[in-house]
C-alpha cells in the first residue's frame, strides 16, 4: 500500500498523442513527514502517520510539538494513518510525489462538498409529481408507509442534510507525475472543493499501469523571439560577406590570367 496526502487545486484538461482528451484533476502534493512508525511488536499492527501543512507553535498543544519534535519538524495541520505501508521509513523522513508513476490506478479520498439541507429530489435524485390538475404533491417526499406499522419504516428517503462526508471515488489513473513543481495530475474528479485535503493512496480493487503518451509543449518568449531574429540577420550577413569575398576572388583571378582570345 503507498499513500500521500495532497491538496485539490482545481481541474484542467490534458491531451495525448492520440487526439484524445483527458479532463484531470490538479493535486499539489507537498513533502509529506514520517511523523510516526507503528510496528506490530509495539502497536499490534504495522502503519505509519503522514504530516503536511505547517502549524505555528502557539496554535498547537503541547503534545503536538513533542509529537512534532519526535520527528525533527515543526507542528503539522493534517495527519493520516496508512497501514501496511509499502516500504521501511525513519520518524523525521520525508515522502515526495516520486511514490507515484503515470499509469498507476489510485484511490482517491476526501470529505465532499457541504450543500446543508436539502429535499428528496436533490438529496435522493426522486421524482416530483404533478404540478397541475389539482394536485399537491409537488417536491414532496411522498408516502411516509403502509397504515400497520404506524411509524415510518427505517430507511425511508427523507430531507436533510447533505454533503460534507468522507468520500473516496476507487480505480481513477495518474496521468502524469511532477516531482519538480510537486503536483500530480489524477484522471476524472474527486471528492471535495478547491484547496481540500484529500489522500491518494494504491488502487484497492485495480492493479493495471498504462501510462498514456501526453502531447508537451514548449513555451516561447519574447527573448527566444529576438534571439531568433538576430540568428537570421547574422546568418544573411554572414552570406552576403562570402559572396562579396568570392566576387572579389574571381574578379582578381581574371585580372591575373586573361583568357587566350583577349591575348591574340
Amino acid at each position: 500500500m503507498k499513500g500521500i496526502l495532497g491538496k485539490k487545486i482545481g481541474m484542467t484538461e490534458v491531451f495525448t498523442k492520440d487526439g484524445k482528451v483527458i479532463p484531470v484533476t490538479v493535486v499539489e502534493v507537498a513533502p509529506n513527514v514520517v511523523m510516526q512508525v507503528k510496528t506490530r511488536e509495539t502497536d499490534g499492527y504495522n502503519a505509519i502517520q503522514l504530516g503536511t501543512v505547517d502549524k505555528k507553535e502557539k496554535r498547537a498543544t503541547k503534545a503536538n510539538v513533542g509529537h512534532a519534535k519526535k520527528a525533527n519538524t515543526a507542528p503539522k495541520r493534517f495527519l493520516k494513518e496508512i497501514r501496511n505501508f509499502d516500504g521501511s521509513y525513519e520518524v523525521g523522513s520525508t515522502i515526495n510525489a516520486d511514490i507515484f508513476e503515470a499509469g498507476e490506478y489510485v484511490d482517491v479520498t476526501g470529505t465532499s462538498k457541504g450543500k446543508g439541507t436539502q429535499g428528496v429530489i436533490k438529496r435522493h435524485n426522486q421524482s416530483r409529481g404533478p404540478m397541475t390538475h389539482g394536485s399537491r404533491f409537488h417536491r414532496r417526499p411522498g408516502s411516509m408507509g403502509t397504515m400497520r406499522p404506524m411509524r415510518v419504516m427505517k430507511g425511508k428517503a427523507l430531507p436533510g442534510r447533505m454533503g460534507g462526508e468522507t468520500t473516496t471515488i476507487q480505480n481513477l489513473e495518474i496521468i502524469e507525475v511532477n516531482v519538480q513543481e510537486n503536483y500530480i495530475l489524477v484522471s476524472g474528479n474527486i471528492p471535495g472543493p478547491k484547496q481540500s485535503l484529500v489522500l491518494i493512496k494504491s488502487a484497492v480493487k485495480n492493479d493495471k499501469k498504462e501510462a498514456a503518451e501526453l502531447i508537451t509543449y514548449v513555451e516561447e518568449t519574447v527573448v527566444d523571439e529576438i534571439v531568433e531574429e538576430v540568428a537570421e540577420i547574422v546568418t544573411e550577413e554572414a552570406v552576403l560577406e562570402v559572396a562579396e569575398e568570392t566576387q572579389e576572388e574571381v574578379t582578381e583571378a581574371k585580372d591575373e590570367n586573361p583568357t587566350e582570345g583577349e591575348e591574340n
